[in-house]
């Protein structure tokens, strides 16, 4: 049975690697049935050794230099492997090329601004990669060229101004992929090459001007697509017409102010978020609440998609208005 192995709080100084605080670790081999290591002041000679069933790895170790992260992993046959919240600042370049069994890992909220280019290299197994909440300007496009397996990238939350081309064109199994709150200003279709069975795109609360017509031709697949939160003034009107899949748009909260509807005819289970939009509600929206009252689509958030001008419609819901109303306008 799969156990979980937690090392918490290790903080490991000087050059005989003596730790700061005081708790003693406990005596080695772990044991098999161990659900817990609280181990807060290891040294090389007490170094936890984890039983090689221990499958399930949530490590903790603030403050300790990356060199010793090695050490810690040197025994075991980790699939899941838990570093998040560890203050870490770099990895070693092989620190992961003994466990290619390995499926999860998560690095949340430490403070890596670059990876090693090959730190994936043995990594063909793994399935999910977070990296949320940590420091990355760019993206490597050498991190991914192993990860032909990779289900979901988590990549929200940190300083990303671009993607660059084909960064994630070997990543053919790839169905997950967020990049919100980031620093994005436009979107290419180079961005996105490569993911043909991409499901869901998060791209909220960037700084996202543009996107370029195309941009998604290449996640034919998409099904949930989030772009809320952004500055956006407007969209090409065939951006999402190749979307054949595509269930959930959400354009809430940006400055658009007109939506052509060039949607697919074959994307029949179709939700819209057009919410905290200053619309302007002429002859180009009504085509956009005709096409809407007239297809299978559900809007969501309706009441608080309303008109901003002109200034005798504002503050109006869309949908409330006759075609009437429209053609005056």
């Amino acid at each position: 049975m799969a156990c979980w192995v937690s090392v918490l709080s290790l903080a490991c100084m000087g050059s005989l690697l003596r730790c700061i605080q005081a708790s003693p670790c406990p005596l080695l081999p772990v044991p098999n049935n161990v659900t817990e290591n609280p181990c807060s002041s290891p040294s090389v000679e007490a170094m936890p050794v984890y039983p090689k069933e221990a499958q399930r790895a949530s490590i903790k170790i603030k403050n300790t230099p990356s060199f010793l992260l090695p050490l810690f992993l040197a025994h075991g046959t980790f699939q899941e492997l838990d570093l998040s919240n560890n203050e870490l600042r770099s990895l070693p370049k092989t620190l992961f090329h003994d466990h290619p069994e390995m499926d999860t890992l998560d690095l949340t909220n430490n403070l890596l601004e670059d990876l090693p280019p090959e730190i994936f290299k043995n990594s063909n197994a793994l399935r999910k990669l977070v990296l949320h909440r940590n420091r990355l300007a760019t993206l490597q496009p050498s991190w991914f060229d192993s990860l032909q397996r990779l289900d979901a990238l988590d990549l929200s939350n940190n300083l990303l101004k671009d993607v660059p081309p084909s960064c994630f064109s070997k990543l053919e199994n790839l169905t997950y992929l967020d990049l919100s709150f980031n620093f994005l200003h436009t979107l290419t279709p180079q961005m996105l090459q490569g993911l043909p069975r991409l499901e869901k795109l998060k791209l909220k609360g960037n700084q996202l001007l543009s996107v370029t017509n195309g941009t998604f031709q290449g996640a034919p697949n998409l099904k949930f697509l989030f772009l809320q939160n952004n500055t956006l003034t407007s969209l090409p009107a065939e951006l999402f017409k190749p979307l054949n899949h595509l269930e959930m748009l959400d354009v809430s909260n940006n400055k658009l102010n007109s939506l052509e509807p060039h949607f697919s005819s074959q994307a029949t289970k179709l939700s819209l978020d057009l919410s905290s939009n200053p619309w302007t509600c002429d002859k180009n929206m009504s085509a956009l609440v005709t096409w809407v009252k007239q297809s299978v689509v559900f809007l969501c958030a309706e009441p608080q998609t309303t008109c901003d001008s002109p200034k005798n419609l504002e503050g109006q819901v869309v949908t409330s208005l006759l075609p009437s109303t429209f053609d005056s306008c």
